[in-house]
This record gives C-alpha cells, structure tokens and sequence, in this order.
C-alpha cells in the first residue's frame, strides 16, 4: 500500500517519525509534512506567497521525506497534484500530540490534512495520542498498522475520514464512536511588550460535559481507542424546504 503521511506538528515531531518507522516496515511511505509546527490551522491553505519544498534525512527512517513550509492542508494539497508520481492509496496524518475530539475537529489541522485527502479523492485517517505529559506513540502506531491491514480486507469509506484517539494508557481495545462535547473555555491574557505596547496570548482550558458513552471523550477516558467516522457534508439537508417557503 501507497502511504502518504502528514502531520500538524512538523516533520520533526516525535509522532510522525514513530508512526513512519512503523509503517514503512510493511508499506511505501512518503512523507510530507509542515516545516514546523502548525498546530490549530484549520484547514487554512497558502495563496499569498510560494510554497517551499526540501527534501530531509532522519535517522532510523527510510521513507522519502519532504518539509513544506506551508500548513498541512497544503502538505496533502502538493504532494498529491505535484510531488508524487501517483496518487497514494491512503492519507494518514499524525500521530497528533494531544488529543483531537469533538469540536477540536474544526480548528485541527491534522484533521484538516486527513480532509484535504479526502477532497481530492483519496481515503484518509487521522490519529491522535491522548495526553499532555507521557509522549510514549508506540501504541499508537501499532495500531495504525492494524487498522491498515484490516482496511485492505475491506474497502475505505468514500465521504469519511477515520479519527482515531489513543489514549496513551489503553487498556481495552477500541470502539466505534461519535463526536462528542469537547469545547474551550477561552482567556485573553494580556501583557505588555518592552516597547510598552498591548499584546494578547490565547490561553483557556477544555470543557468536556454531557459526553453520552458512545462518545470519543467518553471513550478514551475508559481506555479504548476511540474510531470515529467524520463526514464534511454540512448542508442541513432539513433546512431546504422550510427556506424555500420564505417569502424573499
């Protein structure tokens, strides 16, 4: 299987080079991802000025790797209409540092990355590491590689992405789920720079209420592994008819 892996951390980030070394032990890999960290972009794509590309070397990797000095959704966008001589069976992006649930859907740029794919026509999956201290991927891409294996039994869906959270200390298996609630009460900080001028940094917390179990955030703080089909199709199909009876 063709693999493209991408990520929102940057090239250099421990998750993608720990999921690389897993799957290019049975798989074609090339990588492609941001030159630093682009965390939280959406899915925000460069019009402005050129893209850059640059080959790299890592040790213990074998795979060809590419830094863009672009988001991640322009990642996916380059290798598939430029870079690669054919389109990759799959787009895989992560592992994520820190968990993607719920509403981090919309502001995620793994996701986003893993959606772009999807856009263009090729079956994608988005994986994420559920922690904000213990960075163990191991897991995480094993896990990976068993999804793969199972999926070329089966054939991936068309109109979704696969998002995957690992919680770093799984402890039973995984399960099929739904977005939850998981929102942020946000903060302003303000400071003031040595030129005395007003400066803000966005800071806040996670708010995570009324999760049913069926849930990502429910699932993983039980220890599995949360898979959830995410569909962008965001016309409210039962809206129309209601709006074509307004008298405009």
């Amino acid at each position: 299987m063709k693999i493209l892996l991408t990520n929102d951390d940057g090239i250099f980030a421990p998750g993608i080079q720990r999921l690389c070394q897993e799957l290019e032990q049975k798989h074609e890999v090339v990588v492609v991802a941001p030159d630093r960290e682009r965390s939280a972009t959406g899915h925000a794509i460069t019009i402005h000025h050129p893209l850059r590309a640059k080959e790299m070397t890592f040790t213990d990797i074998n795979s060809k790797c590419i830094a863009i000095d672009g988001t991640p959704a322009d990642c996916v966008k380059i290798a598939i209409e430029s870079l690669l001589d054919q389109k990759p069976d799959v787009v895989i992006s992560g592992i994520n540092a820190g968990p993607n649930m719920g509403y981090d859907v919309l502001y995620s740029g793994t996701v986003s990355a893993a959606v772009e794919g999807l856009l263009l026509g090729i079956p994608a999956i988005a994986v994420s590491l559920v922690t904000d201290e213990k960075w163990d991927f191991a897991y995480a891409a094993e896990f990976v590689l068993r999804l793969l294996e199972e999926h070329q039994k089966e054939e991936f869906p068309e109109d979704v992405i696969l998002n995957v959270n690992v919680p770093v200390d799984c402890s039973g298996g995984h399960k099929i789920t739904k977005l939850g609630n998981r929102s942020y009460k946000n903060t302003f900080e303000q400071r003031i720079d040595p030129r005395g001028e007003r400066y803000y940094w966005l800071a806040g917390e996670a708010v995570e209420e009324g999760n049913s179990p069926d849930t990502d955030v429910s699932t993983v703080k039980e220890g599995f592994v949360s898979i959830t089909p995410v569909k962008f199709s965001l016309t409210a199909d039962s809206e129309i008819e209601r709006l074509k009876k307004w008298n405009l």
